[in-house]
């Protein structure tokens, strides 16, 4: 056996056959859920990977995830995983230009869709050429167009529940597609034991990694059974993918929810006693504090031990106002990317003043991007990570060349997110070089500003973009959703906040408030949607904001 994610999943399948493995719950209190033991989602994702070996798939093939969370997500996943077919997701809410670039740049040859995006795909995949079999998850409505897809019922009934596949490779493939904030989508590629080691933590996330592949059921064997996982947003954000596989490495359980409504979540925190919540930022963690102060009041948390964020940080205020309510759940600020798995976690002391501080791991650092050597202490160099890294993008030989490199015979990732380290190591990041705004010649990050921003009592959400200044170059526009029954908030208001966060030249010159803030279904911030609308609504202009140097 080697460090193949299959390999190892059917090897915790085989120690603890009986456990429950997965919840799949639509809507808490309509009796919509499935339950599956291990033993039985491993025969389901041997049903569906005979289908797609006897459909004519071959191994090292790419298949499309186009769906929502549920049972079929991560049966699909694992089929892929048993039949040595490279899964790859795709983002549910892409329009047909984006979902036909997709499809064509990750070669899909086989679709499994939701019936509900039936229109969408019936519009992509003809211009896909190498797309010839698609599979559908429930029924079309009686509108849609008529597509040539085996329903996804009949695909599991066709195949067999037992194993039977041939050997497997670590050196097999899993795509993630990524989106990040600017361009069209990447395919990030891993091999399967690299990404074992670098987003599933090799086991084992408290940090000791197993040292061969069969010490991972070894562990399961002799552990206990009660950790409840609950990755909250969607599948399809590799994230909660990872997640999911998390837990089965350990033998533990996993929730899932169709979509996110944070109701429905705190009432199966209670309900199926979670311990472990993962989720993205105050786009998720701020609704669970509304609910707990409302409809949810009093809901049973005693169960929940921690509540992770990846893609986007937990703002100082909010987790305190949701640690005020769970005081015993530990809040953990988690920083990777898709295309380096875990770096590290946020210091305590991480906020506002002293901005996003990262206990990282050994393997990553903070160089100068023109020589890929460390900076010094105070210097501004981007992050980097080293040794289990993902062997570049997809069909993109440029941005793989700009993205990873070599140095002393080890495989290294540059990432976009520019940073600082201190003498004690601990590292601060500043945000993603693509979105640092150049105001009067100073650097701007917006993250920096939105965690000043959310610190308002009257902000609910803040994204901050950069707009074209006649004078600075850019300047710094604040587009702000407001609480519920907050009163008016203006401009001279939210700088008067700022100045004691945020030095003068990156307090905001513009302020634009909004209905909503715009994010990715996971929670992810829309750079390009804020700036549109802070270029849209220019011409507010402050008085006495020094946008050309500190204040």
């Amino acid at each position: 056996m080697e460090y193949n994610l299959a390999d190892l999943f059917e090897s915790v399948v085989d120690v603890v056959p009986d456990r429950e493995a997965l919840v799949y719950v639509d809507h808490p209190g309509t009796g919509t859920e499935r339950r599956l033991t291990y033993s039985e989602l491993d025969a389901a994702a041997n049903r569906l990977a005979h289908h797609l070996i006897g459909s004519g798939i071959r191994p090292g093939e790419h298949l499309g995830l186009h769906l929502y969370n549920g049972v079929e997500y991560l049966q699909t996943v694992l089929a892929c995983l048993k039949a040595r077919i490279v899964p790859v997701n795709v983002n549910y809410r892409y329009v047909e230009e984006e979902l036909t670039y997709l499809y064509r740049d990750a070669d899909l040859a086989a679709l499994v869709f939701d019936a509900e995006f039936t229109e969408r795909v019936a519009a992509a995949a003809p211009r896909a050429d190498k797309l010839r079999h698609l599979v559908r998850v429930g029924a079309p409505a009686a509108a849609a167009p008529v597509l040539d897809a085996v329903p996804f019922a009949q695909a599991e009934a066709d195949g067999s529940p037992g194993r039977g596949f041939g050997p497997r490779s670590c050196d097999d493939l899993f795509i993630i597609y990524t989106g990040g904030t600017t361009g069209m989508p990447k395919g990030v590629m891993w091999r399967q034991e690299d990404l074992f080691f670098a987003g599933l933590f090799g086991g084992d996330p408290a940090g000791d990694p197993v040292s061969r592949p069969g010490e991972l059921a070894e562990r399961v064997a002799a552990g206990g059974s009660g950790i409840t996982f609950f990755p909250t947003p969607p599948l399809m954000h590799g994230t909660s993918t990872l997640t999911s596989f998390i837990a089965f490495n350990y033998g533990q359980r996993v929730v899932i929810h169709r979509k996110y409504a944070p109701e429905e979540v705190l009432r199966t925190i209670e309900k199926e006693k979670v311990s472990s919540v993962s989720l993205v930022g105050d786009a998720m963690l701020r609704p669970l504090v509304d609910a707990l102060h409302g409809p949810c009041k009093g809901t049973d948390m005693s169960s929940l031990f921690s509540v992770s964020s990846s893609g986007a940080i937990m703002s100082e205020t909010v987790r305190a106002e949701f640690q005020a309510l769970v005081p015993n759940v530990l809040l953990l600020n988690n920083f990777g990317s898709s295309e380096s798995g875990s770096n590290g976690k946020a210091t305590d002391d991480s906020g506002p003043e002293k901005g996003f501080r990262l206990e990282v791991n050994a393997r990553t650092r903070v160089v100068d991007p023109a020589t890929y050597e460390p900076v010094a202490v105070g210097e501004v160099g981007r992050l980097a990570q080293r040794g289990h890294v993902p062997l570049g993008y997809y069909n993109d030989e440029r941005k793989t060349a700009e993205t990873f490199f070599r140095k002393d015979g080890v495989r290294w990732v540059l990432l976009g997110d520019m940073a600082t380290v201190d003498e004690a190591g601990i590292v601060t990041v500043l945000g993603r070089g693509s979105q640092c705004i150049n105001s009067g010649g100073e650097k701007v990050y917006p993250e920096e500003v939105e965690q000043a921003l959310k610190s308002h009592p009257d902000v609910y959400d803040a994204l901050v973009a950069g707009v074209p200044d006649a004078k600075w170059g850019n300047h710094v526009a604040a587009v702000v959703q407001l609480r519920p029954g907050a009163g008016e908030l203006t401009l001279p208001d939210v700088q008067a906040h700022c100045r004691t966060h945020v030095a003068g030249y990156k307090i905001p010159r513009q302020l634009v408030v909004t209905d909503s803030i715009q994010r990715s279904p996971s929670g992810k911030a829309d750079y390009r949607w804020a700036k549109a609308v802070a270029v849209e609504a220019d011409g507010v202009e402050a008085d006495g904001v020094e946008a050309g140097g500190a204040g």
